[in-house]
């Protein structure tokens, strides 16, 4: 069987905001029905425990998809202009294991995750909402700023960075591909003061975020803490809000944020109101007043990986998009059945 591959290019070119905000909407509905394997990711932390090769594998049920995304995070990369992600998202055939597709990862990855966030914004921010935040100026800093006007009529962004020329960097380059006002700010906290709806997308180790700046009626992505040992959020600050997550179990061994309840061990059961798919299917009530605050704590999932890689080989093979390669090994023939009962015995 031969395989697809399709670089960075053929990810950007096929694969728009709106479909793939449509694409995590109906996986996280999935995931809620109970109709994909969503394991625990495993992480291969080097030597020093900043970089990590991380192991993302699931099943989609319908239709069948099978795959695993293999991450390297190398923070470092970004001092030198490269994403801090690197690697690729495999899919094989369910029935007979054999690859079908590879996809680079960090675009996929960049794209869903702002995507996902732009799902829980449509079902959980206030319908007017127009001013968003941003704290961090790095791929997920940009990709949010790109996917989020898609369900919510932003008129303006306000951006804050603890390295200020980073940020006037990103608002440079967003004021020629967005039509909101866009401003740099050397405060967060005037920032989360200031916004209708927060994305939290930097790599702090340390909590910054504070539960008195948020304002009545704020919605929160919080998506830059994705494993253990990072904290972007004070305990006051989720303490004030209406907690949502992608998937309790994954949350529960990697969302460091939620463990102020108890202060250490899993995060208890009344801390989470409930997973966004189930939100998304009316199992559980989203937002409750216009004057709540909710958040949704995002740690990523590799069924979101598999849903985007699945779209995106199908409109690249619709197209003529990618590379088909033969990876092998090749297909042997069945051999005949043999019409001796047992094995053949030498006569003495």
């Amino acid at each position: 069987m031969s395989a697809i591959i399709l670089g960075e290019r053929e990810v950007r070119d096929l694969l728009t905001y709106p479909e793939c905000i449509d694409r995590m909407d109906e996986v996280l509905r999935s995931l809620a029905e109970g109709d994909v394997v969503q394991p625990a990711r495993t992480a291969v932390v080097l030597p020093g425990g900043e970089r990590l090769l991380g192991m993302m594998p699931g099943y989609l049920g319908s239709p069948p998809t099978l795959g695993v995304k293999a991450i390297a995070v190398v923070p470092g990369n970004r001092e030198v202009g490269r994403p801090a992600h690197q690697g690729v998202v495999v899919l094989l055939d369910p029935t007979t294991g054999e690859t079908t597709a590879v996809l680079e990862a960090s675009s996929v990855t960049e794209i869903r995750t702002a995507s996902v966030s732009a799902v829980a914004t449509r079902a959980l921010a206030v319908p007017q909402a127009s001013s968003l935040g941003i704290l961090g100026s790095g791929v997920q800093a940009r990709a949010h700023a790109l996917a989020l006007p898609h369900v919510r009529p932003i008129a303006r962004l306000r951006l804050w960075d603890r390295n200020p020329a980073r940020a006037r960097a990103l608002a440079a380059d967003l004021r020629a591909v967005i039509s909101s006002d866009v401003e740099v700010s050397e405060s967060a906290e005037f920032v989360v003061r200031s916004s209708d709806i927060l994305c939290t997308t930097t790599a702090s180790r340390a909590p910054y975020l504070k539960g008195e700046w948020l304002r009545d009626g704020t919605h929160l992505n919080a998506v830059g803490a994705a494993t253990t040992g990072h904290r972007e959020l004070e305990p006051s600050a989720v303490r004030r809000a209406r907690v949502f997550v992608d998937h309790r179990a994954s949350a529960d061994a990697e969302a460091d944020e939620l463990r102020v309840f108890p202060p250490s061990g899993p995060t208890a059961p009344d801390a989470v109101s409930g997973e966004l798919g189930e939100v998304l299917l009316g199992r559980v009530a989203g937002r409750t007043s216009p004057g709540e605050v909710t958040l949704f704590k995002s740690v990523g999932l590799a069924v979101e990986d598999l849903a985007a890689a699945r779209f995106l080989v199908e409109r690249a093979t619709a197209l003529g998009r990618g590379i088909r390669v033969d990876l092998g090994p090749a297909s042997r023939p069945t051999p005949p059945p043999s019409s001796e009962v047992g094995p053949k015995v030498r006569g003495r």
